[in-house]
Formats: C-alpha cells, structure tokens, sequence
C-alpha cells in the first residue's frame, strides 16, 4: 500500500466489484460526480490497452463544503478520487486518496476533522466491500 491512498482487494470480477463500490459509497453518504474510463480514454487518445479501471469521483456533499469553508482552495484536491482496477479476471483492487495524506499538502487545522470524517468513510465503505466476498 502506498502511503497516500487506501486500499482493498476484493475477490470478484471487475464490473461486480465497480457497482459494489457505487453502494458502499452511497450508504456512507458519497455521490459519484464524474466517472472517467480509464481503458476506453487511453484506447482512444493513445490507442494503448491497458486493464479495466475507472476513475470515481467522489463527493459528500456536506463534507466538501465543510472543507471549502475552512480552506477555499482545497477545492482542487475535489472531488475524491476512487480508483478500481481489475488485477485478473476475478479480483479487483480499489484505493482512494487518503484524506490524511490531504493533510501534507493543506497545514489547517480546521481540516483535520473533515478529513478524518472522510477517511472513517471512505474505511466503512471500504470495509462494506470485503464483508461482500
């Protein structure tokens, strides 16, 4: 694991694994604001394959203005980025942007507890995922 993401491997294909990711988010109160296709993006503007994996953005809505309150400009490290990428045909790996990662590159402290809120989250969901296996 990176020290600037959170991960989890989750014993099912791709596809099922990418709409399990969209509920657990969903009961911790995160909405998927833009979704980029990583495969399909990279086949079409380098014509390059490369195994399935999607960009989620994430947001919850009272968190995010929770933090753009305390500090406009960590509007650019929004939405929350959760990646999932097929490693094999039955196992997906999923990671997500630490929050307390955010907190290297933001020095305010009102940010630590909406970052420690999204990390207890995105973990909740997280933790969602490998009670479905």
């Amino acid at each position: 694991m990176n020290s600037y993401t959170i991960t989890t491997t989750i014993n099912k294909p791709y596809d099922e694994t990418v709409a399990a990711v969209r509920e657990a988010l969903g009961d911790q109160g995160f909405g998927v604001l833009t979704e980029i296709d990583l495969k399909a993006s990279l086949k079409e503007k380098l014509d390059v394959d490369i195994d399935p994996q999607v960009i989620l953005g994430a947001c919850r809505p009272p968190l995010a203005y929770e933090a753009i309150q305390a500090e406009p400009s960590i509007a650019a490290l929004l939405p929350c980025n959760v990646v999932v990428r097929a490693l094999d045909h039955e196992t997906t790996l999923v990671e997500a942007f630490d929050p307390d990662a955010m907190m290297g590159l933001a020095d305010n402290p009102a940010l630590r507890k909406i970052a420690s809120d999204a990390k207890e989250r995105l973990g909740a969901a997280f933790a969602a995922l490998d009670n479905t296996q």
